[in-house]
This record gives structure tokens, C-alpha cells and sequence, in this order.
């Protein structure tokens, strides 16, 4: 980064452990991972500058950890050009404070996304299970395979096996541990 800022006039790159200079931040990762937003966390305390962030991937919830480390302006790796980065580095310089109306919008609509996704009218989205669904999950946590499941409710295993995939799918669990885990951490099981 410094490097590709380093070629534009308007831009004085200083060096990262100096304060004395420093108006905006650019930190650059691969994805927006957890040791991310800790890296971030603590150039915030330490400068307390708006940061310009370039990332080819943000994590689940990384919007939200992006804004409260004061980032202002996110940028894809393969489109950070020196004259794009360099334009965000001044805008940043520029705005103050707080992030741009557009970074705010997209966290909003994020909120508002996870809210209709996880919650339902009345509660967690696990009040949405079936009896179907809850006898299959109570099963797999008492350790029976699908073949067993089946045996048991008299389904078929190919019925079984949709069930476990539509409530994974559904609630986005990882594999059929997740579900149980979910289910029990939820009081349905």
C-alpha cells in the first residue's frame, strides 16, 4: 500500500508507527477475519484516525466491527488503484469523523437483514420448527444415524436426510452437530 500511495503527490505516506502526520489510516488484509478487526482495534485506540480499509472478503458481522474501528470507505483489493485509494485516503482526510452516509446505509440494511432472517414475529427462529423437524433433531442427539432415524419415525432415509438438510439450511447451522447444539441451546430439544 505504501508503495502504490507513494506515486500520488497528494498523499504523504508516513511512517506506521508515527503519529505526528497522520490524518487517515489504510489497512489492507486479505479477508476482514477476526485477527482483522483486532489489528484494527488497536490502531484505533492508539490514533484514533478514520481508516480507509482494503479487503477482497468481510465476515459475517464484519461491517458492523469495520464501522466501530472507525473505518470510512472500503475498497476491493482488485480494484485499490493508487488513484482510487488515494482518492479515499482524501475523502477520509476530508469528512470529519464519521462514516459516509453510504457505509451507514449498508450496515443499516445488513441489521435489517439479519433481524428478518433470525427473528420471527413471536421469537427465535427455532419456534419455526416443525414436529417433524424436532422429533429428527431430538434423535440425532440421542446419537441414531439416518438409517436409524428413518427405522424409528418410519420414514424413508432419503426423507430423513431432507428434513437434517432443509433445518440446516434454513437456520444456516454448519452440519448435523450444529443443529443438535442449536436445538438444544435453543430449549426445543
Amino acid at each position: 500500500m505504501a508503495d502504490l500511495l507513494d506515486t500520488r503527490a497528494a498523499v504523504r505516506v508516513v511512517d506506521g508507527r508515527t503519529r505526528e502526520g497522520t490524518d487517515v489510516v489504510v489497512a489492507a488484509f486479505d479477508r476482514f477475519s477476526t485477527e482483522a478487526v483486532t489489528a484494527l482495534r488497536a490502531v484505533t485506540a492508539k490514533l484514533g484516525k478514520p481508516i480507509v480499509l482494503v479487503t477482497d472478503r468481510i465476515e459475517e458481522g464484519g461491517l458492523a466491527a469495520a464501522v466501530a474501528c472507525r473505518v470510512v470507505a472500503i475498497l476491493p483489493r482488485s480494484a485499490a488503484t493508487d488513484a482510487r485509494v488515494a482518492d479515499s485516503v482524501r475523502v477520509a482526510a476530508s469528512a470529519g469523523t464519521g462514516p459516509p452516509p453510504d457505509l451507514l446505509d449498508r450496515l443499516a440494511e445488513h441489521a435489517e437483514r439479519l433481524h428478518r432472517e433470525m427473528l420471527a414475529p413471536s421469537g427465535p427462529a427455532a419456534a419455526a420448527l416443525s414436529s417433524r423437524e424436532i422429533d429428527v433433531l431430538r434423535l440425532m442427539a440421542d446419537g441414531l444415524d439416518t438409517g436409524e432415524i428413518a427405522a424409528e419415525l418410519s420414514y424413508s432415509e432419503r426423507t430423513v436426510k431432507n428434513i437434517i438438510y432443509s433445518v440446516t439450511d434454513r437456520l444456516r447451522l454448519r452440519n448435523r452437530s450444529h443443529a443438535v447444539a442449536y436445538a438444544i441451546r435453543e430449549g426445543v430439544i
